[in-house]
């Protein structure tokens, strides 16, 4: 997770796939934008449904401007 200039209202992450972006929303757990191979997507998301606790602390801190935690990556 990074911080982007600008507001955002809802809570977020961008998953990155070869040249292929997509945006999902953490609570809940859903697409908001893009797309990804549907193997991946799914991946994805099972990730963050195991870590959406993590992702919504590292959003609020990165909100607070502090730098966000690091996530282990689904194995």
């Amino acid at each position: 997770m990074y911080c982007e200039v600008g507001p955002h209202h809802l809570p977020h992450f961008h998953a990155y796939y070869g040249d292929e972006e997509a945006v999902f929303g953490l609570d809940p757990i859903e697409l908001l934008a893009g797309s990804l191979p549907r193997r991946q997507a799914r991946l994805v998301e099972a990730w963050a449904e195991l870590r959406q606790q993590e992702l919504v602390a590292d959003w609020d801190r990165l909100q607070a401007g502090v730098e966000p935690m690091p996530i282990e990556p689904l194995k």
